[in-house]
């Protein structure tokens, strides 16, 4: 399994990270989105499994949440949908998730199984960092990177906790307030990602609010080692559910508009 460490080093530019909720808006139709995804020059995979009550999003991917859940997503198809997609490729994964999820299947069986079906990573969307020590230690016995948000907000004393339990990546949340395409990025990020740096070894990725090629540059330019795209590409999906083969040339465009920007 390519590990997060490897596929850093490799790259002379910033990673491009898009996110996908797992079985939106179909299984079959998701699995060709990712499979387009990686094809188009996805360097990471951010995969969400769709919850009932996902408090940090907004209503792009609250709806593709709904909309995986409704064709029959849950856990174990999440498990087998992730199987397939690193048979298709071996791209590092970062799993985005509930803790309610993990807690009902198991932690510690959890982590084993999805880091034994090919993630590399989990991050615990609604997961304190000050309650991490809870699931730590399964964590790094199943042999899974860990991965912790920080926002513009974070204290300099709490950001230093934070990069000192994150094995796989920060997620580095570059606006207030939950998940969402923005018409610009704030003017923060670049600060925010040089202190960053200054506190860890570990690749610093920037996601929430970046719709367009040219903040994924800003990012890039900004420092970052990788630029994650959720609720743009998501939102891709919803405007072309009546077209399964437009979702896929939607988004296959996309990447590869964004990916020429950071080359």
């Amino acid at each position: 399994m390519k590990a997060y460490k490897e596929l850093f080093s490799e790259l002379d530019r910033a990673a491009l990270i898009p996110f996908f909720v797992i079985g939106d808006p179909d299984y079959d139709t998701s699995l060709d989105i990712v499979k387009t995804a990686i094809d188009a020059g996805a360097d990471v995979l951010e995969l969400g499994i769709p919850f009932s009550d996902p408090i940090a999003d907004g209503p792009t991917i609250q709806k593709a949440d709904i909309r995986a859940l409704k064709a029959g997503m849950n856990v174990h198809r999440a498990l087998e949908f992730i199987k397939e997609i690193k048979q298709y490729k071996d791209i590092p994964i970062g799993l985005l998730l509930y803790y309610n999820l993990i807690y009902q299947y198991g932690t510690e069986k959890f982590f084993a199984d999805f880091h034994a079906a090919g993630v590399n990573s989990i991050l615990i969307a609604d997961m304190s960092i000050d309650d991490a020590d809870e699931v730590l230690a399964p964590a790094q016995a199943a042999g899974l990177d860990t991965v912790f948000m920080v926002t513009p907000n974070t204290e300099d004393q709490r950001m230093k906790l934070i990069a000192s339990k994150t094995t796989g990546f920060i997620y580095t949340v570059s606006v207030l307030g939950v998940t969402g395409s923005r018409e610009s990025l704030s003017d923060e990020v670049e600060g925010l990602v040089g202190k960053l740096k200054k506190l860890t070894d570990v690749p610093v990725c920037v996601g929430f609010g970046i719709s367009k090629p040219e903040h994924a540059v800003a990012v890039a330019k900004a420092g970052a080692d990788g630029v994650i795209i959720g609720s743009k590409i998501v939102s891709l999906i919803e405007a072309n559910l009546d077209s399964k083969e437009n979702i896929l040339s939607a988004i296959s465009q996309f990447i590869k508009d964004v990916k020429s920007k950071l080359i």
